[in-house]
């Protein structure tokens, strides 16, 4: 399967240079040089993957993040952001705002290339593999694994793709530490922990959005996460 790629910068020699990357890969690339055009595109033709550069004239990368997850159309579409070198805010905004991931300025082709691979490999498998079909009910919080779907005291969370499978397979192995490098394996495809902020962040946004029932989800210092199914 090619999948089709939307890259969206105004770095027109970044954004050709990553054009001819990516293409290399086998993957099916257009381009747009703005929010503005990046959000027209989408919508006349839903791509597998849009990867974003945050700052853009017009409307930047967050803005575009936010309009395809109000949007029932493209809330599941899967997201790279480009983000600053070690610019903490935009990473975690990034992810607030539905980001899947987010790589990092100036960076290394073969990183990105890695981190297209994962996203859309786990993201296709999981649509095509679901896994379990039960609802899982620990305290307020009721998870859907058939539907994917999650609620707290009955009213739906809205959470990525990314964030789902990282709730489902905590919620699915309870009690149990799964390490940052482990899981940025089993969710992410990567070995490396040099990433393993990456899993942080995304658990900081999990818990966010779950509320009262992030609490579940334990930090095991040092180590990595376990979600325990009792207070």
């Amino acid at each position: 399967m090619n999948h089709q790629i939307l890259l969206v910068d105004d770095d027109k020699e970044l954004l050709a240079a990553l054009e001819v990357k990516l293409q290399k890969e086998g993957y099916q690339i257009d381009t747009a040089p703005d929010g503005e055009v990046a959000l027209e595109k989408i919508r006349a033709n839903l791509p597998d993957l849009v990867i974003l550069d945050v700052n853009m004239p017009r409307m930047n990368g967050m803005e575009v993040c936010r309009a395809l997850r109000s949007d029932d159309k493209t809330r599941d579409l899967a997201v790279i952001m480009l983000t600053a070198r070690d610019d903490e805010v935009d990473r975690i905004l990034g992810l607030e705002f539905g980001a899947d991931d987010y790589v990092t300025k100036p960076y290394n082709p073969r990183e990105l290339i890695l981190r297209v691979k994962g996203l859309l490999k786990r993201i296709f498998h999981f649509q095509d593999n679901p896994g379990a079909q039960e609802d899982i009910q620990v305290g307020p919080l009721s998870i859907d694994l058939g539907k994917h779907e999650v609620q707290v005291d009955g009213e739906v969370v809205e959470l990525t793709l990314t964030e789902f499978k990282l709730l489902a397979h905590l919620i699915e192995n309870p009690g149990k530490i799964k390490t940052r490098d482990f899981l940025l394996e089993e969710i992410w495809e990567y070995s490396d922990g040099v990433f393993s902020r990456t899993i942080d962040t995304h658990i900081q946004r999990l818990r966010s959005k779950l509320k009262e029932a992030g609490k579940y989800i334990k930090t095991v210092r040092g180590v990595g996460y376990r979600f325990e199914r009792s207070e």
